[in-house]
């Protein structure tokens, strides 16, 4: 019986290490995805600044 019970309680404390690891990972992922998502926005800002200035270099050269 002392043998079942430590082999559960084994068990439970596997299982919830393992639900704390992908909680924890999920939040990692979650906090990348923001990061690069802020990335991304600073990168598109300046592709526009980019495409804005070459119009305007074209249009005084013509």
């Amino acid at each position: 019986m002392a043998d079942e019970l430590t082999l559960t309680r084994f068990l439970l404390a596997v299982m919830l290490g393992t639900l704390f690891a992908i909680v924890y990972s999920m939040r990692k992922l979650i906090i990348l995805e923001r990061y690069i998502a802020r990335i991304e926005g600073h990168i598109e800002k300046l592709s526009k600044y980019i495409l804005k200035e070459e119009r305007f270099i074209k249009r005084k050269i013509k």
